[in-house]
Formats: C-alpha cells, sequence, structure tokens
C-alpha cells in the first residue's frame, strides 16, 4: 500500500499548524517588544506587528508547500514516520532560524533607538561655568 498521499496530508496538516501557532505565539509576545522598539508608538507597533506576521505566513507556508514533495514512495509505516520527521524537523528548523532573524534584526533597531535617546540630555544646558584662569578649568 502507497502511504505517499497520507504522508503529505499529514505533513501539510502538521505544518501549517505548527506556522499558525508560531506565528500567534510571537504575534502575541511580540506586541510589547515592538512598542519598546517603537518608543511606545502602539499603533506603529501594531501595523509593523501585522505585516511581520504576514511575511511569516507567506515565507513558512511558502516553504512547507515547496517542500512537500517525497523523494520517494512512502511503502510502510516505518518510511511513514521518518519521511514525516525528517520533513517536520527542517520545518522546525526553517522556523526557528526566521524567528531568530526577526529578534535579531529588531533588536538591532532597539539599540540603536536606546543608544539615540542616550545621546540626548534629558535636561537642556542652562548655563556656563566660569573657568578658573589660574587652572583653565
Amino acid at each position: 500500500m502507497d502511504l505517499t498521499v497520507t504522508a503529505y496530508a499529514t505533513y501539510l496538516a502538521i505544518s501549517v499548524g505548527l506556522t499558525v501557532w508560531v506565528a500567534r505565539t510571537l504575534s502575541r509576545n511580540g506586541r510589547v517588544f515592538l512598542a519598546d522598539v517603537l518608543k511606545g508608538n502602539e499603533q506603529l507597533a501594531e501595523a509593523v506587528n501585522h505585516l511581520l506576521v504576514v511575511g511569516f505566513y507567506l515565507v513558512n507556508l511558502g516553504f512547507v508547500a515547496l517542500y512537500l514533495k517525497a523523494a520517494e514512495t512512502v511503502a510502510d509505516t516505518r518510511r511513514l514516520v521518518e519521511a514525516l520527521s525528517y520533513k517536520l524537523g527542517v520545518v522546525l528548523l526553517v522556523l526557528g532560524v526566521l524567528h531568530l532573524a526577526n529578534v535579531f534584526v529588531l533588536n538591532k533597531i532597539r539599540r540603536r533607538g536606546a543608544m539615540e535617546r542616550e545621546q540626548v540630555p534629558s535636561v537642556a544646558p542652562q548655563g556656563w561655568t566660569e573657568t578658573s584662569p589660574a587652572t583653565g578649568v
């Protein structure tokens, strides 16, 4: 009995389910991080969050679809499990790498914003200090 179609259906169901779960988790928990990165602008953070989620879905579901084809027919249950574990492992690695890349880029933006905030004095200068003629200081 050829289990290739069963492997395809199982792979798609699990991969799409994982992609949706990861995207929802990242979206829900990423809002706070994005608000910090974008200096408290909640409306902009929500818009960027939505765009990141859409991009995440497009890239991951596109990869899942392209990676669907099996190299060989799945003839028995052992090969079915092996094929699924290999394909799902690759999908999980791609999901993880994309997540880490997003966090890395957002963290760089956040650090740049923090450095810019540190360069601006918290209180405007109120005058000049006289120098001492003897020391020049």
